[in-house]
């Protein structure tokens, strides 16, 4: 697809299977029609949510044991949601998950099985024509499966014999940092401690992780102004705020139960602004699943204003903000701006100042495509605001200049003095349930030299103090032949990353790929030389150790710690945990030279916490704070009212107004889910928010762009991406008109990973910048149309 010039060995050293092909089906099966487009949704959740949670539930685990499940999920005695992480409340009711994670779980407790039956009938090769939405169908991983070098088919194979293979490959490699250890946000506090710990040990701080795709910005941009890399509100914050912005998020998809507390402060009276490219269905009205009687209604009215930004718009809209609160503060000295607060407990405020005084409103205006009246009306609203809560996901994370998008929010809560107080601050919101936790628990490929030490004083090891490789780094490594062994622990690397058919090349030039894993995905079918598949326990089953029923912990968006205990019974006798896998591959790899004893700490996961509140500060105590039902808070200095910055203050910062220069013709695109989607994983082929129904394959452009470029209504058009002098091909997409700013485009995602540059990232932070992509956008060339489906 992609039509970049490498070099001319691009071949050299690829697996012998690379006649298969890198890339999902341009059309799969079940999107061989158009999508169906209609009316957007007015309302969020209500009767429509409660229908598809039942769907997916009790169709994919029946009706009792989809029941079971759900009432267990964010319960006290029960499992984390293995969705988002976004905090449970202190009273609970009895069902407390969203529609999304219903999905979630119900994907995990699928009676469905993948068993070695599965890989006999099935080759690699024919796998891979198959969609992601089929392949994830298809049912839970029963056994530990090998892919041996030039076979076409995956065949089962015992876990002595699949560790004895990883430890003969990571053993043969002439340097520890020949091999990428990768992490996906499911993993456990746990199960991410101990492999970091072997990681370290085998030699490497190759460590990348799902962090360096989506919040990594968020934890650069922090931990230089603020001095933590997290958000510093609690959920009882947003009790007591009286204003709440959210800025390039959108909860109703991607963190339902956000929702539950947007509508609680709307209903007391707090604003709400909602910042973004696209009208989101979910910040306009919700209706709670759980409130029978306001079902029919029109549900409760959330944002209280929306500032539609073009994409990559939001530094100037922000700067905007700042500027308007200083004029504001002009004209009434001594009512907007924090002065106390800004002389004690920050620096760089005189800078910033004179810098907005520069800002000309025609560029604020220009480049966040806001109206300045708009403007001027949020920032009203934040100037009488005394307790202000700004909140952000990926449509801010993912930009060039995503840590200058982010530290503009700092400077607007400084300015007003907007942290460390109750009902104010900064919250990022986290995607993956324990991708915060997986960071404290050591998984980053820069780590502290506090945290180092620790590991060498409890563990009698010298840990590699060397920067190791990013997710950016990992894909070059790869496919330069750096990088020989790649081991995941979870996630779906091939389709998380950018660049897809680069990174499915640098995949292949491998000696070997391992993933362990829950159920089938592409990334199983793009491979080294030799490949396996590990299979886990999910977060819903029960876990049971030498030491009898263990339970995991994870750390949510607000820095909560506390237990999941799982429910049901595995699905497959064969399966082993996280941690399990860890501590037998850990034994298998080292041997005599770790001193550490593995066996022992997963017999009883207990040890393992004694461990990490040893070496991790915050978490002393720990196994029986954790026994808490609601768990414990970590240390948080700013939201304790102390900046752990190293001179002990916030800082304001300055950043230049970035300007996306495009050609004529040219969009800038950026990738989103649909409401079927979470990460990776394809529940359906729906976007019911969106008006958009049976297919993925749509490119959403503004009306007046689709014409001027002669296109029509549901036209099929191949996308390119323009970065430096490559181009790159997407194949086959429908065109959708829709509310989005004018030479804006929007898609979803992995289908337009293929787009991103691997080298188009954040500054600092590395992100791939998957929401500031120069596209174009043309009649399809080479494919006969879809066949026809409904417009409206």
């Amino acid at each position: 697809m992609a039509e970049v010039q490498r070099d001319e060995e691009e071949t050299q050293g690829e697996s012998a299977s690379a006649l298969t092909p890198l890339l999902p089906p341009v059309q799969p099966p079940e999107e061989s029609k158009a999508p169906l487009v209609g009316l957007l949704s007015e309302v969020a959740g209500g009767i429509p949510a409660v229908i598809s949670t039942m769907k997916h539930a009790w169709g994919e685990m029946g009706a009792v044991r989809g029941t079971r499940l759900l009432l267990k999920v964010n319960q006290k005695d029960g499992f984390d949601c293995p969705g988002c992480a976004w905090p449970d409340p202190g009273h609970r009711s009895v069902a407390e998950f969203c529609e999304n994670g219903a999905k979630a779980v119900a994907e995990e407790g699928t009676t469905e099985r993948v068993t070695p039956d599965f890989f006999r009938q099935w080759s690699v090769a024919e796998l891979c024509s198959q969609s992601d939405f089929w392949l994830g169908k298809q049912g839970r991983l029963t056994h530990p499966m090998v892919l041996r070098e030039g076979a076409t088919h995956y065949t089962p194979i015992s876990w002595e014999e699949a560790f004895a293979l990883v430890a003969e490959e990571l053993n043969a490699l002439e340097t520890p940092d020949a091999a990428c250890f990768y992490t996906s946000g499911r993993t456990s506090n746990e199960a991410a401690f101990l492999y970091q710990l072997f990681v370290r040990q085998f030699g490497t701080n190759n460590l990348p992780d799902c962090s360096n795709m989506c919040h990594e910005s968020s934890g650069t941009a922090l931990s230089e102004t603020l001095g933590i890399g997290k958000g510093t509100v609690t959920l009882e914050d947003f009790d007591q705020a009286q204003a709440i912005f959210v800025i390039g998020q959108n909860p109703g998809t991607n963190h339902p139960r956000m929702l539950t507390t947007l509508q609680a402060a709307a209903r007391r009276g707090c604003e709400i602004v909602s910042i973004n490219p696209l009208p989101e269905t979910g910040l306009n009205r919700f209706k709670h699943p759980q409130e029978v009687f306001q079902l029919i209604g029109p549900g409760t009215a959330l944002n209280t204003q929306f500032l539609q930004v073009r994409i990559n718009g939001d530094v100037a809209l922000l700067q905007g903000l700042g500027k308007a609160l200083l004029d504001l503060e002009a004209q009434k000295p001594g009512t907007v701006v924090a002065r106390s607060f800004i002389q004690d407990r920050t620096l760089g405020f005189e800078a910033y100042a004179a810098h907005l005084a520069e800002v000309s409103w025609d560029d604020v205006v220009e480049r966040s495509g806001v109206p300045r009246a708009q403007i001027l009306a949020a920032a009203e609203l934040l100037a009488r605001s005394e307790r202000t809560i700004f909140c952000w996901a990926m449509g801010l994370t993912q930009h060039r200049n995503a840590v200058a998008n982010i530290q503009e929010i700092v400077n607007l809560t400084l300015l007003r003095g907007s942290v460390g107080k109750p009902g104010a601050g900064v919250c990022p919101v986290r995607g993956h349930s324990n991708v915060q936790g997986d960071r404290t628990m050591g998984i980053w490929e820069r780590p502290k030299a506090e945290f180092l030490d620790a590991l060498a004083r409890e563990l009698d090891f010298e840990p590699p103090r060397h920067h190791g490789l990013d997710v950016v780094d990992t894909i070059h490594g790869m496919h330069e032949g750096r990088v020989r062994v790649f081991f995941a622990m979870g996630g779906n690397f091939l389709s998380a990353t950018p660049d897809t058919e680069l990174t499915a090349k640098a995949l292949r030039r491998t000696r070997l790929t391992v993933h362990v894993s829950t159920k089938l995905n592409r990334a199983h079918l793009v491979h080294g030389r030799r490949a396996l598949i590990l299979p886990c326990l999910g977060r819903t089953e029960r876990d049971v150790q030498v030491g009898g029923a263990q339970f995991v912990t994870v750390e949510n968006s607000m820095g909560v710690v506390h237990a999941s205990r799982g429910a049901v019974a595995p699905a497959s006798e064969h399966l082993l945990s996280e941690p399990d896998i860890v501590a037998r591959l850990a034994t298998a790899v080292l041997g005599s030279r770790s001193k550490v004893p593995w066996r022992s700490l997963v017999e009883d996961y207990d040890r393992v916490r004694d461990l990490i509140a040893r070496v991790i500060p915050g978490f002393g105590d720990f196994n029986r704070r954790v026994r808490e039902p609601a768990g414990f808070f970590l240390p948080n200095g700013p939201r304790e009212g102390r900046f752990t910055t190293a001179s002990g203050k916030a800082h304001f910062t300055v950043h230049a107004m970035p300007r996306e220069e495009l050609e004529p013709g040219q969009l800038l695109m950026m990738t989103l889910r649909t409401h079927d989607q979470f990460n990776t994983t394809v529940y359906g082929l729906d976007d019911r928010y969106r008006g958009i129904r049976g297919g993925r394959r749509v490119v959403l452009m503004h009306p007046k762009d689709i014409q001027e470029r002669g296109l029509t209504e549901g036209q099929v058009v191949d996308l390119t991406s323009h970065f430096r002098d490559e181009k790159r091909v997407a194949r086959r997409f429908v065109v959708v008109p829709y509310n989005i700013p004018r030479r804006c485009a929007a898609t979803y995602f992995p289908e337009t990973n293929v787009l991103v540059p691997v080298d188009s990232y954040a500054e600092k932070s590395r992100t791939p910048a998957s929401k500031s992509v120069v596209i174009t956008v043309a009649p399809s060339v080479d494919a006969p149309a879809l066949a026809e489906g409904s417009t409206s």
